[in-house]
């Protein structure tokens, strides 16, 4: 059991490794696609504020995820079925350089299994819910906020001398891509920070009641580690379909774009809600990308990925549920 353990702990990590790699464009793309910071040093800036993160959010969303599914249900099996269908959906859509949602890819994963093995009743639909609920919010939350930001910064910046405004906002954009970085760490590696809290449960290796503060602090590290080392490895078939295929941003732009998605990622972290930083931070770059035209946005691009975000959540579901009957035929006990 010990070793099994160990097994799915490392499979997570490598999840956790895969979504960082996966989702580094969404911290980095907008300041390399306006040429602020060089690829190589985007990702390391990106991979700093994934890392320091869990200094400064409390672990809601980790124990949220860890009660999706009912605990009686959880076990080795389950769980890192879970992780395999998640796995392989990213990968695939990594390779077809699609954004799409490593949390919901998770949390299908992870949902598909628990169904495989005890059926729909194995879920808590209230917490699937309220999570479906923001995968249609954060993207229109950030479009919204995306939009009003840059309306914003247009009526406060738009007198000013064209290269002023680039250079502030080339500066700004350090920050604003920190922040996103923050919000990035602080929402996504407490995912698998919850699966691995769930296999801990599962094994006896946590109380069933623990409260979301008792997640190790090794986990905690080794999640938010594990995230920034995918990052620094980049994920660039993804960052030019995010900074150079949605919209073309200026420095300005890319600002707003940011500034918008680390605030809706700070509000979903602090409900604990696990939200998707793909949808967050391409629906705050069409936000922007609409201000000045409709047609700035490219809307053929956008529709494939609308496409992937719908597909996600029942494709690593059926993936999942696919690896535990396969598990449960090789009599693979959980």
């Amino acid at each position: 059991m010990l070793i099994a353990l160990i097994a799915v702990i490392a499979l997570a990590l490598l999840f956790d490794f895969v979504n960082g790699l996966h989702d580094s464009a969404n911290s980095i793309a907008t300041v390399v696609s306006t040429r602020v910071l060089s690829p190589r040093v985007a990702v390391v800036w990106a991979a700093f504020f994934n890392f320091i993160a869990f200094l400064l959010f409390e672990s809601t969303v980790a124990s949220n995820i860890a009660h999706g599914v009912k605990a009686s249900v959880v076990s080795l099996t389950v769980v890192a079925s879970g992780l395999i269908g998640a796995l392989i959906w990213d990968v695939l859509t990594w390779w077809l350089a699609l954004p799409s949602s490593s949390s919901h890819a998770l949390l299908g994963g992870f949902a598909g299994a628990a169904v495989a093995k005890a059926g729909m009743d194995s879920l808590d639909w209230q917490f699937l819910g309220k999570t479906a609920l923001f995968i249609v919010i954060s993207p229109v939350l950030g479009l919204l906020l995306g939009g009003a930001t840059m309306r914003l910064l247009m009526a406060l910046f738009g007198k000013s001398r064209p290269r002023f405004v680039d250079h502030t906002f080339r500066r700004g954009q350090l920050i604003s891509a920190a922040l996103y970085s923050l919000g990035h760490g602080g929402n996504d590696a407490q995912k698998t920070m919850g699966i691995i809290t769930a296999a801990l449960i599962a094994t006896g290796h946590l109380s069933r009641h623990a409260h979301d503060r008792s997640v190790p602090l090794w986990v905690v590290l080794s999640c938010h580690a594990a995230m920034a080392l995918g990052t620094m490895t980049g994920g660039w078939r993804i960052v030019r379909t995010l900074g150079m295929g949605v919209a073309k941003l200026q420095p300005v732009g890319g600002f707003a774009a940011e500034t918008s998605g680390a605030i809706t990622l700070f509000i979903a972290t602090k409900l604990g809600i696990p939200v998707s930083t793909t949808h967050t931070i391409a629906g705050a770059i069409m936000g922007v990308g609409s201000v000045t035209k409709l047609s700035a946005v490219r809307w053929g691009v956008a529709s494939r990925m609308l496409l992937a975000w719908v597909l996600t959540i029942p494709c690593a579901g059926l993936i999942s549920a696919l690896a535990f009957l396969l598990a449960t035929l090789i009599q693979i006990p959980g």
